[in-house]
C-alpha cells in the first residue's frame, strides 16, 4: 500500500502549483513543530472538519498531501481524523462531494486516517448514503424553533442560529472521542472566525448559558471558549431526560488535549488557481450557482430572500415582493463591497428580476425549508413574530396580525400556556402554527426573549446582514 500512497501523492502534487508547493512544506513544518519533532509526528492527531464545500476538500487534500510527505521522508506520519455533522436532511450533494474527495485522495482504507460523521448526538462511521437520522432531523427542527423563538419580535430572525449550537457542541465532542486529538487544523479566514464566534456568543445567549468570556473572536481561543460551555448547549431549553446523550457512551475523554492551528494563509485564494485540483482530482462539484454567491455554509440565498419577504409582508405591512427587492438590493451591494465578480452579480440580479417569477421562487424556498426541517410556511411566519416569550406579550399581536379568528381564545392560549386546563382544538391549534409540543411552548412563555447584539460595521457585513437572515457565512478571500 505504501507505493499506493505515494502514486496517490504524486499524482496530488501534479496539480499543485509553485505556490501550493510552497504552502505545502510550510504546512508540514507548521505540523511538525506542533508534534514537537519528526520523533513525534508519528503520536500526533489532527483533526480536519469536513463540510463538503470547496474550502473544506482543499484543505484536506493540502492536510493529506502534508501526511504522505511525511510519511515518504520520515519512519511514521501524523494520524489524520476527518470528521463532518450532518445537520441537514437534504445535504446530498456535499455528501456526494466529501465521498468522492475521501475516494480521490485514497483515505478510506489508509489506517492512518479515520472518517467518522456525528449524527444526532452520535459519532459513527462516514457514509455518505446514510440518510439522517429521524431523530436527529427532529431534533434539529426542534432546536431551530426554541431557538428562534427567544428574540424580541422587532429584531431579525437569525433563523440558523441553532447551527452555532450544533457546530460548537460537534467541535468540542469529536476532539475529544476516542482519546482526543492533538490538534484542530482550520482553514477559515480571520473574517469568517469572528463571525462565527460573535454567531456562536449570540445563540449561546438565546439559550440562556451566555455570554461567551471575552476573546478575541479568533479560533485560537474556540477550545477554551467551548469549554466555558460546559458541553451541552441546550441544558436551559430542555430537561435532562428530553437531551439525547453523547453516544457511544464512555468512549469521550473527560480531559481535552487539542488547540487549533489556523492553515488559512497557506491556502491558494484564487479560485481560478484552485480549480484544476478541485474539479478534475477531488470531483468537487458545487450543489447549485447559489454556492458561487455566498460560499460553502450559506444557505439558499432563495430561502433568505424568501424569509425578507414575509418580514415585509407580516411584520412590516409592506409587500413580499418590496421585502424581496430590498434583500436583492442589499445582496448585490454587499457583493460588489467584496469585489465579486460582476457576472455573478448579474445572476443573482436576473433570478429576482421578473416579478410573475416571485411566487415561483417563493415555492421553491418554502419547499427547501419544508424538505429540510419539516417547518410549513405558518410555522415560519410564526417564528418572526415569536409570540410566546415574556408571557405571551407578542400573542395579541401575532393573532390581529396572522390569525384574527383565534383571538376570541387568547385567554385559553394564555391558560394552555401556563400548563392549565384548555381546550383540546386549542392545544392542537398551538402545536399546528408553531410546530413545537405545547409542554416546550409552554417554557418559552416563562422565558424572557433576548435583545439584538449590535451589528457588525457595514463594510464587513455580508449579503445577508441586516435583514431576517443571519449573515454570518459568505465568502471572504
Amino acid at each position: 500500500m505504501n507505493y499506493v500512497y505515494q502514486q496517490v501523492l504524486q499524482r496530488l502534487l501534479s496539480f499543485f502549483s509553485r505556490a501550493e508547493r510552497t504552502a505545502l512544506q510550510l504546512l508540514i513544518q507548521r505540523l511538525v513543530v506542533a508534534a514537537g519533532g519528526t520523533e513525534r509526528i508519528g503520536e500526533f492527531k489532527v483533526l480536519a472538519v469536513q463540510t463538503g464545500t470547496r474550502d473544506s476538500c482543499y484543505a484536506l487534500a493540502m492536510l493529506r498531501a502534508a501526511q504522505l510527505s511525511i510519511a515518504g521522508r520520515a519512519p511514521a506520519t501524523f494520524q489524520l481524523r476527518v470528521a463532518t455533522l450532518r445537520y441537514e436532511s437534504n445535504d446530498q450533494a456535499a455528501l456526494e462531494n466529501m465521498h468522492r474527495s475521501h475516494a480521490a485522495l485514497f483515505l478510506c482504507d489508509d489506517p492512518r486516517v479515520e472518517l467518522l460523521m456525528v449524527d444526532h448526538r452520535e459519532v459513527m462511521p462516514f457514509d455518505h448514503q446514510a440518510p439522517i437520522s429521524e431523530g436527529g432531523s427532529e431534533a434539529n427542527r426542534i432546536n431551530l424553533l426554541m431557538v428562534g423563538h427567544r428574540r424580541n419580535w422587532s429584531d431579525p430572525l437569525e433563523l440558523w442560529d441553532d447551527r452555532y449550537l450544533a457546530t460548537a457542541e460537534f467541535h468540542g465532542q469529536v476532539a475529544r472521542w476516542n482519546n482526543g486529538v492533538d490538534v484542530l487544523a482550520g482553514s477559515d479566514c480571520a473574517a469568517r472566525q469572528r463571525r462565527f464566534i460573535d454567531g456562536l456568543d449570540r445563540a449561546v445567549r438565546k439559550v440562556g448559558i451566555g455570554p461567551l468570556a471575552d476573546n478575541s473572536g479568533s479560533y485560537d481561543q474556540l477550545f477554551a471558549l467551548l469549554d466555558g460551555l460546559d458541553g451541552d448547549c441546550y441544558r436551559r431549553l430542555y430537561t435532562e431526560p428530553e437531551r439525547m446523550p453523547w453516544r457511544p457512551e464512555g468512549q469521550f475523554e473527560a480531559c481535552r488535549r487539542t488547540v487549533f492551528i489556523d492553515v488559512h494563509d497557506m491556502l491558494v485564494a484564487k479560485l481560478d488557481d484552485r480549480w484544476p485540483l478541485l474539479s478534475e482530482f477531488l470531483g468537487f462539484q458545487p450543489a447549485e450557482w447559489s454556492a458561487a454567491l455566498f460560499d460553502d455554509e450559506c444557505p439558499d440565498p432563495l430561502v433568505a430572500a424568501y424569509l425578507c419577504g414575509l418580514q415585509a409582508r407580516f411584520v412590516e405591512g409592506h409587500g413580499y415582493e418590496a421585502g424581496v427587492q430590498a434583500f436583492v438590493q442589499r445582496s448585490l451591494a454587499a457583493m460588489r463591497r467584496r469585489q465579486v465578480p460582476e457576472p455573478v452579480c448579474e445572476h443573482l440580479a436576473a433570478t429576482f428580476a421578473k416579478p410573475q417569477g416571485y411566487e415561483e421562487l417563493r415555492q421553491k424556498a418554502l419547499a427547501g425549508l419544508q424538505s429540510r426541517f419539516g417547518l410549513s410556511e405558518n410555522q415560519i411566519v410564526c417564528l418572526l413574530f415569536a409570540p410566546f416569550t415574556d408571557s405571551g406579550a407578542g400573542l395579541e399581536r401575532f393573532l390581529r396580525a396572522c390569525h384574527p379568528g383565534m383571538l376570541v381564545a387568547i385567554a385559553d392560549l394564555h391558560r394552555a400556556m401556563q400548563g392549565l386546563h384548555a381546550p383540546e382544538q386549542v392545544l392542537q391549534w398551538m402545536a399546528e402554527v408553531s410546530g413545537l409540543p405545547v409542554r416546550l411552548i409552554g417554557r418559552l412563555y416563562a422565558m424572557e426573549p433576548v435583545p439584538a447584539l449590535p451589528q457588525r460595521p457595514l463594510e464587513s457585513a455580508s449579503p445577508m446582514d441586516g435583514g431576517v437572515f443571519g449573515g454570518d457565512r459568505s465568502q471572504e478571500r
